[in-house]
């Protein structure tokens, strides 16, 4: 008995942000609509993920106006979109007014399937953003994030299925986003899920380990209904299984899908020259891995901890890094490592082996883990780690959202004037400080989106910078942040000393360029001191100021937090490492911070 097996191309989603960082911009994605909605895809992954994040702060687009446009150019698709739950696109939990919302406006604006996930796999913080998808009438879809651990067990992963099936999901979807599946487990774990609930399978697996295409056919042979794939210019390694691929390997067979293998090579060949006008954004870290087996680290997060450790001089201790993520997790209960909880889990780790010392520094959201302020811990947390953490604050055990104001009123009073829609106010919310920017910015006509760096040509010649008056210009990725420098010339060498003229993200620099190790360690522009002195506050990595806790002539303890930074979306307290009485404060909400610099000076 055939069994037609459906396609969700990920494409416009999932793909670029696996392999490109996300930075496919929407004027590449219009004019080959009209052959992807020919295909007849179950549907396209358009939206979701860090896709609104990349459009807001990169790309100057409005994300909203995408789906839309993408809504128009797609009218015989589904549309689907990855909602972190509870979470939605950002990075904190969000109150219940938020949520119905967002989803409201998300379905209005043209998406179908949404697919719901929790990073904790707790299945009550999902619930309303499922109330919320079948009150707009559209598709909900449950979904396990897999991972493997002592506690994830196939009875485990079954037992969620049915609790989602029960709150109203109309699928059930495996979400393997770091390719920890292998064809065996794989199989095992569709025909449980196939046997204890009536929900249809999705399976969603990443290349990682140069497993997935097996996995999706083992999938398939033990009943799993749904496939994700990705056109094969933008398929494999840290994205998905291609397209073609998939669809060769199933026609004639009782999972033929149906598909047109020579429309869907087009399309291939449309994407493999829009992949080249984003050079710039490749990583050596997309090809595939089998360290992932071992360690679960997904492809982007193994390349965001590569940017760290290059900016410390420190690439050689990867495999430290790679080898105390592990232990990290299983102190916090061996959470799946998918956003949020790949960066909290990561960013520990990577402040573990560079302090020399586990644990020195918490960071705010290991804390805030620790706490139960992400949901329920998969399994036993480090108990002794949390004592240290949180102290004697109390253990949230509701669901956190529970704990959160309505907060749509207040979002909308603050943002005022510059929302000019109910999408702008959820913009905002998503991300205040870059949503207030973008909204700024398009406000005063101002938003300047990345400069793709022309495709490089064998054998072309450099220009030299500022030649004829034109900046050559640099794109320059920072633990996730993009800077756009633009040189627009160099002085003449002079006792050692060159200066170059250049501006970052449009505010005009000037460089004194000394051996390279000093220019790097003055934080390009030399404003601040290097900390030589017991009072001195300083950073052990590099990353943003968050807020001063502190101002001159305040009397602080040892150990008291006076400021709080930002690197990688993850917070953390700097403390003041003496006793004593601020005497200078070197930085302000904002400012970017590099190691090693006085940041706060406190005389004892």
């Amino acid at each position: 008995m055939s069994k037609k097996i459906f396609v969700t191309d990920t494409i416009l989603r999932d793909a670029h942000q696996s392999l490109l960082a996300t930075r496919m911009r929407t004027e590449d994605m219009l004019p080959i609509c009209d052959k992807l909605d020919r295909v007849g895809y179950w549907s396209l992954e358009v939206w979701g993920g860090a896709t609104f994040d990349a459009c807001v702060r990169f790309l100057k687009e409005d994300p909203w106006e995408r789906l839309r446009q993408l809504r128009a150019a797609l009218p015989n698709t589904r549309l689907q979109m990855l909602l972190r739950g509870q979470n939605l696109l950002g990075y904190r939990h969000y109150s219940d007014d938020v949520v119905r919302a967002f989803v409201a406006k998300a379905a209005e604006s043209g998406i179908d399937v949404f697919r719901i996930f929790d990073a904790m796999n707790d299945v009550r913080n999902l619930q309303v953003a499922i109330e919320a998808v079948k009150a707009s009438g559209k598709h909900a879809q449950g979904t396990i994030a897999y991972t493997t651990s002592p506690v994830h067990t196939i009875d485990a992963f079954v037992a969620q299925a049915k609790q989602m099936e029960a709150m109203g999901c109309d699928s059930v979807a495996i979400k393997d986003m770091a390719g920890l599946l292998t064809p065996f487990a794989t199989g095992e774990l569709v025909k449980a899920l196939k046997a204890e609930q009536s929900l249809p399978v999705f399976i969603h697996s990443h290349d990682t380990a140069g497993l997935a295409a097996m996995c999706q056919l083992k999938a398939v042979e033990n009943g799993a209904d749904h496939i994700d794939t990705a056109i094969s210019s933008f398929a494999w390694g840290t994205s998905h299984p291609g397209t073609e691929s998939m669809v060769a390997a199933l026609k004639g067979s009782e999972f033929d899908t149906g598909l047109d293998l020579e429309l869907l090579q087009e399309i291939g060949l449309y994407f493999y020259a829009v992949r080249k006008k984003y050079h710039q954004f490749e990583s050596e870290f997309t090809a595939v891995d089998t360290r992932v087996q071992v360690n679960q680290v997904p492809g982007g997060m193994i390349s965001n901890l590569a940017n760290q450790l290059k900016e410390q001089g420190a690439l050689n201790r990867m495999n430290e890094v790679l080898a105390e993520i592990p232990r990290v997790r299983e102190d916090l209960g061996f959470p799946p490592l998918v956003t949020p909880t790949s960066q909290i889990v990561g960013t520990q780790a990577f402040f573990n082996v560079l302090a020399g010392e586990r644990y020195k520094t918490i960071t705010n959201e290991v804390k805030l883990y620790l706490q139960g302020g992400y949901g329920r811990a998969p399994g036993q947390i480090n108990r002794q780690l949390q004592q240290q953490a949180i102290g004697s604050e109390e253990i949230i055990d509701v669901r956190p959202a529970d704990l959160l104001k309505p907060e749509m009123d207040k979002l909308r009073a603050d943002i005022g004037d510059l929302a000019r829609s109910e999408e702008d106010v959820l913009t905002f919310a998503m991300f205040p400080d870059i949503g207030r920017k973008f909204l700024e910015e398009r406000a005063s006509g101002t938003l300047t989106p990345e400069v793709l760096l022309p495709i490089p040509e064998a054998g072309a010649p450099t220009t030299a910078a500022g030649s004829g008056g034109v900046p050559t210009e640099f794109i320059v990725d920072v633990h996730g942040e993009s800077y756009r420098v633009d040189i627009t010339g160099v002085g003449v060498k002079a006792e050692g000393k060159r200066h170059f003229y250049l501006s970052i993200d449009g505010v005009p620099e000037e460089v004194v360029f000394e051996p390279l190790n000093e220019f790097i360690a003055s934080g390009a522009t030399g404003k601040r001191q290097q900390a030589s002195a017991p009072g001195h506050v300083s950073t052990t990595m590099p990353g943003n100021i968050v807020d001063v806790l502190v101002k001159e002539g305040d009397q602080v303890k040892a150990g008291q937090a006076v400021l709080i930074t930002e690197a990688m979306k993850m917070e953390t307290e700097v403390q003041a490492p003496i006793a004593g009485k601020v005497v200078g404060i070197h930085v302000a909400k904002g400012d970017r911070v590099n190691p090693g610099e006085v940041l706060v000076e406190i005389e004892g």
